[in-house]
């Protein structure tokens, strides 16, 4: 079982601590909601995990698919609607995968981003529980 621990700073700020870090992650509220700015805000960190699980799966797998020395850049950028009622969450979240380089093995990258999302990101799939998911890929020759 994973544990993370929260640790109250004052008004809306908070120290997160996760496993195997000693130094915190700072969090605090939205500043119209009385943050001051103290650090990030809890719900686009979601969309930084999401984009962090898929694109360390895609990194790893495009190494062992030995496709990783052609690529110059990958980014991976996420976009979501937020509802605008009560309790507001995500309701729709759309992944942009690019890929820059020379002589990209298009069929292998496209191959790693779609296992990612399909197998191996547990990030992925619990935001398709509450959420409609989309993708693209981009290809950016050099």
């Amino acid at each position: 079982m994973k544990h993370v621990k929260l640790v109250w700073q004052r008004g809306l700020a908070f120290d997160a601590y996760t496993p195997g870090k000693d130094e915190p992650l700072p969090l605090d509220g939205e500043e119209k909601f009385g943050g001051r700015g103290y650090g990030y805000h809890a719900k686009p960190l979601m969309l930084v995990s999401l984009a962090g699980c898929t694109g360390m799966d895609v990194a790893s797998l495009i190494k062992k698919m030995r496709v990783d020395e052609n690529v110059t850049d990958f980014t991976v950028n996420v976009d979501a609607n937020m509802t605008d009622e009560h309790p507001k969450y995500y309701d729709k979240v759309h992944v942009t995968y690019t890929f820059k380089g020379k002589n990209l093995d298009r069929a292998k990258l496209t191959k790693a981003v779609n296992l990612s999302r399909e197998r191996y990101c547990g990030v992925y799939k619990m935001f398709r529980s509450f959420a409609e998911v989309t993708h693209e890929i981009i290809f950016e020759e050099e």
